[in-house]
């Protein structure tokens, strides 16, 4: 694969392509249902319910009640969509969604915004880091952290198709929109952005912007990356992994997540058991988050381009 300079030339948050993917299966699949928590403008569910009031419920602040509707939906054979932040999606409900989703297998699309650090000034009690974790643990559910406003769409589309529970995960805040509107989108199956032969590196969600922006400064160093998006966390692409870093002999991983239980957490496991090689984790140090700017509570907690070059140069070193 030929070296390609990742540009953009507009931002939107990833929630919004949520919002449009979701209309999108409104009007091609009338068993989509959405239900939402009070969040109907910050999920982006406007057009949604606008366009099919019949099928939109409205559950207000009542999160746990959100979770039990829609599986009972299920049983009728509709696809319900739940909406809601992050924090409220997994943390406030997670007994709902392991006892009447999970343990059920019922169809049920968990979508979830507001994730992260990039969340803002909203601060810690919103910007639930361990999330992830949450959902990968429960047997037989989906996790999606898609990278920009397309592929979230492209996400959100997809899961129509998807039989199953499933999560996903997007954000707040507007992020360069630097992959195409028409890509191929397979839940389970990584994609390759660059091809490189001395360090591979798994990124998922916002952090891939931040991952090719670090490319660029390696590059100038010298450094070949293999730069792979991970947006499916489970099922994990271990093929896709496996090929890149018997080819580098070393990665690393980045993520808007605590390093405990996440995106780094599954390659790990991976290349312990299949195939040792220096490896290291970029994703929040097993705290939580604070108030302030996106970028800079990036910067701060070093999930920013040059904390991810840093760490690249570290296992390089290793190998």
């Amino acid at each position: 694969m030929e070296r390609k300079e990742y540009t953009y030339t507009e931002k939107k948050d990833t929630r919004s392509g949520f919002g449009d993917g979701l209309t999108e299966l409104g009007k091609n699949n009338e068993n989509v249902v959405a239900l939402c928590a009070d969040l109907t403008g910050s999920l982006k569910m406007n057009d949604f319910k606008n366009n099919h009031p019949e099928r939109f419920f409205q559950v207000g602040i009542a999160e746990a009640n959100m979770m039990g509707l829609a599986a009972g939906l299920t049983i009728g054979g509709k696809i319900p969509f739940t909406g809601t932040f992050a924090n409220f999606s997994t943390g406030r409900v997670y007994d709902q969604i392991r006892q009447s989703i999970a343990y059920s297998h019922k169809n049920v699309k968990i979508c979830a915004s507001h994730a992260g650090l990039t969340l803002g000034e909203d601060g810690a009690t919103h910007q639930i880091l361990e999330d992830i974790g949450m959902m990968k643990m429960l047997p037989g559910m989906t996790v999606i952290n898609p990278c920009d406003y397309n592929q979230t769409k492209l996400a959100a589309i997809a899961l129509g198709d998807h039989v199953g529970p499933a999560y996903l995960r997007f954000g707040r805040p507007k992020w360069p929109i630097f992959t195409p509107e028409n890509a191929k989108f397979q839940i389970g199956k990584g994609i390759k952005f660059l091809d490189g032969n001395d360090i591979s590196i798994f990124a998922t969600g916002h952090m891939l912007w931040q991952a090719l922006e670090a490319e660029k400064i390696l590059f100038s160093l010298g450094v070949s990356c293999e730069v792979i998006n991970i947006h499916t966390i489970k099922p994990l692409d271990e093929k896709i992994i496996l090929e890149s870093i018997k080819k580098t002999k070393c990665a690393i991983s980045c993520e808007e997540h605590n390093i405990i239980g996440g995106l780094g957490e599954s390659i790990s496991r991976l290349i312990s058991e299949k195939h040792p090689i220096p490896f290291k984790v970029i994703g929040v140090n097993d705290s939580f988050g604070e108030s302030g700017k996106p970028l800079d509570l990036l910067e701060k907690y070093n999930l920013n381009p040059e904390s991810i070059k840093e760490a690249a140069l570290e296992v390089i070193d290793k190998k």
